[in-house]
């Protein structure tokens, strides 16, 4: 096989297409099928650097591990970034173009960008024996379809097969996939294979009648029923469509090691990036990371971690309104520990001149460590690599924001004082050793006994979910009948359901 392709659709947006994307292409790797992840336009906050410098999603990164490659800015051409209900700063083939109203956006500069992520399809295409897409949204959004270069117009450009995947667990799956089906035209209709139910939880035996009546109604059919299974979300593209607020993550690995748990209190602030940086935490033994928005829930955390942001003074703003503010000079001053990462660690500065992002000048910090930090227009992205508390480091940088140390001690490109913490570097918790290292200064600065479990290793941890991903596809899906549809394209003679895409 050569230049295979599939599309993986959605009814609704967090339908489940970035993890049965990962899911297919682990699959198929696992089968000796050379393959590649591809997203022409992804909408989200958490993003990744690749080793070229190239700025994607973190979504078609986490793929590319599932494919057991090595990810480029081809897999994942225009990435969105919000700014706000509105605009969205533009990245083209990984670096930042500018920022663009939703109106402009799709005003015309969407689609003059269909040429683009053609061409990288198909670069990918000559290169890999598959290549497994991902959509956006869902490609019965009426309103965009003239414009559209992500879901049916990519599909329609490069004579893919789509798969539609819904999310039973919400309810309404079967009207979502007829109706996804019956609002498309009869081009775009042809190229729709079926369907695959997602989170499904009891008897599939009880599901198998509406199944048929759905093949009865549509003429096409249901190609897996997938089970719900608890942590699979991995990589989520953003905070924006669901809030964290209340949210916990820990591990179900195994019991703490120590006497106590650690408990790690998040900020959720606005436009909150990269927010999966603290995964690696929560896959701890004894780690309970919770997302939080009220200073109360900060007073029995041991740690309190500020994230990356995309609207880094709007953040500041946030925290003053929350009271946030003065409950992190609180801790600061008492000596309790807080980690700020990219956004966050320059938020903990003394002040911040940005003529670039908020165009806000200059707006003062909370002052707890000693960095003043400028806006630059071009964006720093980087995967550098050092040495912190005795244990090799690995990260990635994203920012716009130029940070002067002033004192303190050297921590990764920042700094420390008594026990805040702030650096740019985002993924620095993904390096076991100085994960765990890390963790027994906050528990012995906050009188816990808690120990990190030796042998956490978040890279292995990440394998064995993108494995769990594969088996789903392996165990309960059709998988003769998805590599045919990615072989030789959908079924020919699927009818047309009306009354199809409106004039």
């Amino acid at each position: 096989m050569s230049g295979g392709g599939l599309l993986v659709a959605g009814t609704t947006s967090d339908a489940g297409k970035s993890v049965v994307t990962a899911g297919i292409c682990r699959w198929l790797v696992r089968q000796g099928v050379k393959v590649a992840p591809f997203k022409a336009q992804n909408m989200s906050l958490n993003s990744f650097v690749t080793r070229e410098g190239a700025e994607i999603g973190r979504a078609q990164a986490m793929q590319a591990q599932a494919c057991r490659v090595e990810p480029t800015a081809l897999m994942n051409p225009v990435l969105l970034k919000p700014g706000g209900e509105r605009s969205s700063q533009v990245v083209l083939l990984g670096r930042p173009v500018g920022e663009m109203s939703a109106r402009g956006y799709h005003g015309g500069r969407q689609q003059r960008l269909l040429g683009t992520v053609l061409d990288c399809l198909e670069q990918l295409r000559g290169t890999y024996d598959a290549v497994i897409c991902e959509g956006a949204g869902s490609p019965a959004e009426i309103n965009l379809r003239r414009t559209d270069i992500v879901n049916m117009g990519i599909a329609r450009g490069a004579g893919l097969p789509v798969l539609v995947v819904g999310d039973i667990d919400r309810g309404g799956v079967f009207a979502s996939f007829f109706g996804t089906v019956a609002l498309l035209s009869p081009e775009d209709q042809e190229l729709v294979a079926g369907f695959l139910v997602n989170k499904f939880r009891g008897d599939v035996s009880l599901l198998e009648p509406g199944l048929d009546m759905l093949h009865g109604l549509t003429g096409r059919r249901t190609y897996g029923v997938l089970p719900f299974r608890h942590g699979l979300g991995i990589d989520e593209e953003d905070g924006l469509r669901v809030s964290l607020r209340g949210t916990v993550r820990e591990s179900v690995v195994a019991a703490p090691v120590g006497e106590d748990v650690l408990r790690v209190a998040v900020c959720a602030v606005p436009l909150m990036s990269n927010f999966t940086d603290v995964d690696a935490l929560a896959a701890e033994p004894g780690v309970v990371v919770r997302f939080v928005d009220r200073p109360e829930e900060l007073a029995d955390a041991d740690l309190v971690v500020v994230p990356g942001t995309r609207g880094t003074v709007r953040a500041l703003e946030w925290l003053r309104e929350r009271g946030l503010a003065d409950a992190l000079r609180r801790r600061a001053a008492e000596g309790r520990p807080v980690l700020g990462i990219c956004g966050g660690f320059q938020v903990l500065g003394e002040h911040i001149e940005d003529d670039v992002e908020s165009r806000r000048g200059r707006v003062d910090g909370l002052g707890v460590l000693p960095v003043r930090v400028r806006f630059a227009h071009e964006k720093t992205l980087t995967r550098p690599v050092g040495r912190a508390l005795g244990e090799p480091v690995e990260g990635y940088e994203i920012h716009h924001g130029v940070a002067e140390v002033l004192g303190g001690e050297a921590f990764l490109d920042g700094c420390r004082v008594g026990q805040t913490w702030g650096t740019h570097w985002h993924g620095s918790l993904e390096s076991d050793g100085f994960r765990r290292a890390f963790l027994r200064e906050v528990a012995r600065a906050a009188g816990r006994r808690f120990v990190p479990a030796p042998d956490t290793s978040f890279a292995a941890l990440r394998e064995e979910q993108l494995d769990r991903l594969g088996d789903l596809i392996e165990q309960h899906a059709d998988t003769d009948a998805l590599w045919r549809l990615i072989e030789s394209g959908a079924p020919q003679g699927l009818p047309f359901i009306p009354p199809g895409a409106p004039a």
